[in-house]
């Protein structure tokens, strides 16, 4: 088995850039938790929209797929799942509500981790949950043409449980000494704990699901506001990329973290940079519901579909937000790309 020391591999990792970026992490995290103690009650609309993106976002990453309507009933327990995947994004929500309720309690331990797992699959059915792999597996990727290469082959089935107790105390060893940046070192677990790849099913899901357990026992609550799933989906062939070129050498220890845990670093920016964009949306100003949709629209760089616009304000109804649309559209200062159901809106800042 190969050693784990977080601390060495810290040392390795303080890199202008990296720096830069735990340094920016911090003074927005103190901004953040303000904001949230100052304005819980508004910010209830950030917290359901970040779990609606969420649950869709990370099992889409996976393939995991049921329709807007359906996904936003099941989220918010309004009808039971039918499907295999609607049963797997119910699962998803429920441990996505345990982390963001209970974290605190749930120290990242192999026992913890086997019932978290063992949550994702609840409503399946499936003997998988709750169970570390019980053959080997392989991380693969699939071209174009359908033909699949192994990308990387994790550790055998029979060593996994060795392995999983390994990285957990290793974090926590590395946690306890105080030397070692959380936010650096949230990163590095992640990517050992997905080299691992525990499970026969699921790895990916609960690699996320781990991510924000992680970063609210640390103090870094962002990820209740704003999905870092979802930001992870919009960016997936870097996050594939950093995973691959830092996973390599990984099984001889000689694998090199930084571009992973620098990936990781500019997810967490960017939530809290777009947290104060919405924050400052909802809590500094007493925008009507129709000013809302028009200030959502101008402040996205590129076109936006209606449905991604509803995303955004899942408060405001399908009527309200078409109607604001066709007249900005009318106005000029939106313009309208396509039509039907592949309908996209920009902002026309030639006009400004």
């Amino acid at each position: 088995m190969r050693n784990f020391d977080y601390k060495k591999e810290y040392e390795k990792l303080l890199s202008a850039d990296i720096v830069s970026l735990l340094t920016a992490i911090h003074e927005y995290k103190s901004k953040q938790l303000q904001t949230a103690e100052e304005s819980a009650d508004i910010l209830t609309q950030l917290v359901e929209i970040a779990k609606i993106q969420s649950t869709d976002a990370s099992n889409k990453i996976e393939g995991i797929r049921t329709s807007d309507d359906r996904l936003q009933k099941i989220v918010k327990e309004k009808t039971r799942p039918r499907t295999r995947s609607e049963k797997e994004i119910a699962g998803y929500r429920d441990v996505l509500s345990t982390i963001h309720e209970s974290y605190d309690y749930i120290p990242p331990r192999s026992s913890m981790i086997l019932q978290l797992h063992r949550d994702l699959y609840k409503f399946t059915g499936a003997s998988i949950g709750g169970n570390y792999k019980n053959s080997d597996n392989v991380i693969a990727e699939e071209r174009e043409d359908g033909t699949k290469t192994v990308r990387f082959r994790p550790v055998a089935a029979w060593e996994t449980p060795d392995y999983v107790n390994a990285v957990t105390a290793a974090y926590e060893d590395a946690l306890r000494d105080g030397e070692v940046d959380p936010l650096a070192l949230i990163p590095m677990f992640i990517l050992d704990f997905l080299c691992i790849h525990p499970f026969n099913d699921g790895n990916g899901r609960m690699s996320r699901l781990l991510t924000l357990l992680l970063l609210y026992r640390a103090g870094y609550t962002v990820g209740k506001y704003i999905s870092i799933e979802k930001l992870i989906a919009d960016s997936k062939q870097t996050y594939y990329e950093t995973l691959e070129e830092s996973s390599f050498g990984w099984h001889e220890g000689k694998n090199d973290y930084a571009p992973f845990v620098r990936y990781m670093l500019g997810v967490i920016v960017a939530a809290y940079r777009e947290f104060e964009a919405r924050a400052s949306l909802i809590v500094d100003s007493d925008l009507s519901k129709p000013d809302r949709v028009k200030e959502i629209v101008r402040g996205k760089i590129g076109p936006m579909t209606k449905a991604e616009i509803m995303k955004e304000c899942p408060d405001i109804s399908q009527v309200t937000v078409q109607r604001v649309l066709s007249d900005l559209v009318k106005s000029g200062d939106l313009v309208k790309i396509g039509g039907g159901r592949y309908t996209k809106y920009v902002w026309n800042h030639e006009k400004e």
